[in-house]
């Protein structure tokens, strides 16, 4: 029920992205307005920025999950917290995507290593580090545990290359066209749009958390009945 809602409500949002006609003097409620220097480019925000979004929600769940299982020693937080990460690191991925999507259409490439393109991939290597040491330790505890600090020291340098170096640098992101005066002023349409992506988006990317952490809590009980069967 909740697959089918979710699918409905993203292929609306998906829908009217696309098809609200954009103006430059909005005129009627379903009217988007026309950005300068951005024009119809201006539709993959609805989904450049909700995964960009969503990708931090996911890296700082997994640091707070990290807390969790460092302080009580729960697999259980592990396996959250992995979840979170990996949740993470594919939105990570679709927002590297749409953002190279987006350059192609505006500086024709889709990657010239601008400031913020160069930080998202430095970050992509830092939570893909993550997944390889995970990978390589077959203890469980030990996993566990350094899965968790790396987390935490992961999520401590997202912020800085998220969202400090590309303000540090000159970067050539639409953000600065958006957001001049450094405060939220959006047509009403394109910012209810925008709003329903965000949710539509937080409930696919929750959705996919509880379905891996399932995933990982029957693969946990599964391993650990064949080490009982094992042992017996």
């Amino acid at each position: 029920m909740i697959r089918l809602f979710l699918g409905i409500w993203l292929a609306i949002v998906t829908l009217l992205a696309f098809v609200l006609p954009m103006s430059a003097n909005p005129s009627a409620w379903y009217h988007l307005p026309i950005i300068p220097g951005l024009e119809d480019k201006a539709r993959i925000l609805f989904f450049h920025v909700p995964t960009a979004w969503l990708s931090t929600v996911g890296f700082i769940a997994s640091m707070v999950y990290g807390i969790r299982y460092l302080r009580k020693r729960d697999p259980e937080d592990d396996i959250k917290s992995a979840s979170a990460a990996g949740v993470g690191f594919l939105f990570c991925i679709l927002a590297t995507v749409t953002g190279a999507i987006w350059a192609k259409f505006s500086w024709g490439t889709y990657w010239n290593w601008d400031p913020r393109q160069t930080s998202i991939f430095v970050l992509l290597l830092i939570y893909g580090a993550y997944f390889a040491l995970r990978s390589a330790i077959d203890v469980e505890e030990k996993r566990a545990t350094l899965s968790a600090a790396y987390a935490i020291i992961a999520a401590v340098v997202m912020p800085f290359f998220m969202f400090v170096m590309p303000r540090i640098l000159a970067s050539l992101h639409p953000q600065p066209v958006l957001n001049v005066q450094g405060k939220t002023e959006m047509n009403a349409t394109m910012l209810v749009l925008l709003i329903s992506s965000f949710a539509g988006f937080t409930g696919l990317a929750s959705w996919m958390w509880n379905l891996e952490v399932r995933i990982q809590r029957i693969v946990m009980n599964s391993l650990s009945g064949l080490k009982g069967e094992t042992r017996v």
